[in-house]
């Protein structure tokens, strides 16, 4: 069990947001990341009680459920996202989080397995507190890269899912330096999409921005009271 992150939490907090933006970017190509300007203090872990019912509308998590999302790269990988909610929980920095399994494959075969730790704020905000991760080469485990917690060498919990989600939030989802520095905003709601598992409108998009690979863009659909439908080549086929 981890201990609680010390009074120095917040100003740490701060300081990161100050230094971790810059400006906008395209997919994929150089540039960097937009400014943050929604702050990240809300997942202090001194600014709970948080809870492990994590019922934010477009984020919900609930003990048994399961996300499937299919798709197909640029270079004909068919690519499968397998996301269930564990009965499980884990202390990070003196909070109990809820562990969310993220199996990834790419034809057929296992290349990541994470364990993702979720608690929801008392405002509704959902706090990501960093994850565990398996790299898979030819069924073996071949290394850990991403992996992160808050509370250990001056990681903090970022926002996964803003509690009154707004266009044009930017939120740090991940604030381990030089590890996991992945941001979020927020460009459009009620966009329809057609998916294998059905046409949906009451949706929230968001470009993921990732600083540590040159501003890099990911666009990710969310469903209100279901979750992610969209991880750029991979669609929502189950829930």
């Amino acid at each position: 069990m981890l201990k609680r992150i010390g009074v120095s939490i917040i100003t740490l907090a701060i300081s990161f947001l100050i230094i971790g933006g810059c400006s906008s970017s395209n997919n994929g190509g150089g540039g960097s990341c937009p400014d943050t300007n929604l702050s990240i203090a809300v997942c202090d872990p001194s600014a709970g009680p948080f809870s492990l019912i994590i019922n934010n509308p477009f984020f919900p998590l609930f003990v048994g459920d399961e996300l499937v999302l299919e798709g197909e790269d640029d270079e004909g990988t068919f690519l499968e996202i397998i996301i269930t909610v564990l009965d499980e929980t884990e202390v990070i920095a003196g909070v109990t989080t809820r562990v969310v399994e993220e199996a990834e494959f790419e034809d057929g075969e296992v290349v990541e397995i994470s364990r993702n730790f979720f608690a929801q704020a008392p405002d509704g905000t959902v706090c990501y507190f960093g994850e565990d991760v398996d790299d898979f080469e030819d069924g073996m485990i071949v290394g850990h890269d991403g992996e992160w917690r808050a509370g250990e060498n001056g990681n903090l919990p970022g926002i996964i899912m803003p509690a009154n989600p707004q266009v044009g939030q930017v939120f740090q989802q991940e604030a381990a330096p030089g590890i996991a520095e992945d941001q979020a905003e927020i460009v459009a709601f009620g966009e329809t999409i057609d998916v294998p598992a059905g046409m949906f409108s009451d949706t929230l998009t968001s470009l993921d921005c990732n600083p540590n690979e040159n501003g890099a863009t990911d666009e990710k659909v969310y469903i209100r009271n279901i979750g992610l439908a969209i991880d750029e080549d991979a669609e929502l086929v189950s829930f």
